[in-house]
């Protein structure tokens, strides 16, 4: 494997040149001053970890527990909140079994007459999540969408897979008209109204894809944590649809939540989300740890992919830094969970872990409580990964 440059890092960003796989350190934290260059890093499961009486899995509290816990100062109007600075060709031919959505708890998931599972809804509500996220992580990258040493002169069709509502893909073909750019994904929730030049299909990635052998010049996968029960598989897939000397871009994260100075502590609800994640995760045979259990660089260099650069994040997910930069991501976090937060646990928490609606409710009201307390910084740890097909 031939060694990649290392691009200058900027605040919570270190840029890593391809190493084996090495025991795991944290990412640089998302201050305002610049991180020193790092090895490859990566994060090992929370070692705080211990096994409580509650026999759903180790270091999580029943659900019961937050039925249980007052919640000081909490009134009716627990959904409002505040944040700090001023941040506020469609498919053809979709059969009606792909329409044909379960609901759970008054929201719609994808159907279950395909062989794919998906844990988040499809509905409205959760799309506008999705997108709040996804100008989330545009924001990480310093506003840009990718970044693989693309040469747009040669670039002819890009991938996006899991395109969710589709805004990746739409923003790339209006950056680059001249692109046919195609998104996949297992429900049909994207609109109809796009540029010429992208077009949706219904493709579950976790099977074969459709596509021919060395088809696209550049694939796109991000946000695929806890769908994914074979990542080598997966990555497999993008390296044989992919063109000699194309890139593949991988960007993930943990469901895990921490702070470096402690103020996530232990059994606090942030600190929960993370480890009932996990424990779901492996009940699920799919992981929310991305990050933590490493799943991107083993699975594209045995897919065979070359030149591998890596860049591990913390985000925060609360206006608190005091640098600008993080500040804003920090606000948008926190306003795409409190757009949808509810959405982003019920299969989890409900379906794989069995909590009761009323568990859930009291959990997410504490969880909501602490997300606004301005003395707690939580992080959530992210990496994105690009490689290249050997020419």
């Amino acid at each position: 494997m031939s060694s990649p440059t290392t691009e200058p890092a900027p605040a919570a960003r270190a840029e890593t040149t391809p190493v084996p796989a090495s025991p795991p350190a944290e990412p640089a934290a998302p201050t305002g001053s610049k991180p020193a260059e790092t090895a490859p890093t990566e994060t090992a499961p929370d070692a705080q970890e211990q096994n409580l009486a509650d026999p759903s899995g180790p270091g999580i509290l029943p659900g019961n527990h937050w039925t249980q816990q007052p919640l000081a100062g909490a009134g009716d109007n627990d959904r409002d909140s505040t944040y700090d600075g001023d941040i506020a060709s469609s498919t053809n031919s979709l059969t009606s079994s792909i329409l044909a959505y379960r609901t759970i708890q008054g929201r719609t998931f994808h159907s279950d007459r395909t062989p794919a599972e998906y844990w988040g809804p499809n509905d409205e509500k959760q799309s506008e999540c999705m997108d709040i996220m996804h100008h989330t992580l545009t924001l990480i990258l310093d506003g840009k969408l990718y970044k693989a040493p693309l040469d747009m002169t040669k670039v002819q069709k890009v991938l996006d897979v899991g395109t969710g509502t589709g805004i990746w893909a739409i923003d790339f073909a209006d950056e680059h008209p001249n692109v046919q750019v195609i998104g996949t994904d297992i429900s049909p929730i994207q609109p109809g109204w796009v540029p010429p030049n992208v077009f949706f299909e219904m493709e579950d990635a976790t099977q074969a894809w459709t596509f021919p052998d060395n088809s696209f010049d550049y694939v796109h996968i991000r946000y695929l944590f806890g769908s994914i029960v074979d990542w080598e598989r997966l990555m497999r897939e993008a390296y044989r649809v992919l063109k000699p000397g194309g890139y593949v871009e991988t960007f993930e994260a943990d469901a895990r939540i921490f702070s470096d100075d402690g103020s996530v502590a232990e059994n606090s609800p942030l600190d929960q989300w993370g480890k009932v994640f996990r424990e779901g995760g492996k009940k699920f045979g799919r992981t929310f740890m991305a990050v933590s259990d490493n799943v991107q660089r083993p699975a594209l260099e045995a897919a065979g992919f070359v030149n591998l650069v890596q860049s591990d994040y913390k985000a925060p997910l609360t206006a608190w830094p005091a640098d600008k930069k993080q500040q804003q991501i920090g606000a948008y976090s926190h306003l795409s969970l409190e757009q949808d937060v509810e959405g982003l646990v019920l299969y989890t928490f409900q379906q794989i872990m069995g909590w009761s609606t009323a568990e859930l409710h009291a959990y997410l009201a504490h969880l909501r409580r602490q997300l606004r307390d301005k003395s707690v910084h939580p992080l959530a740890p992210l990496r994105l990964i690009y490689a290249q097909k050997p020419l």
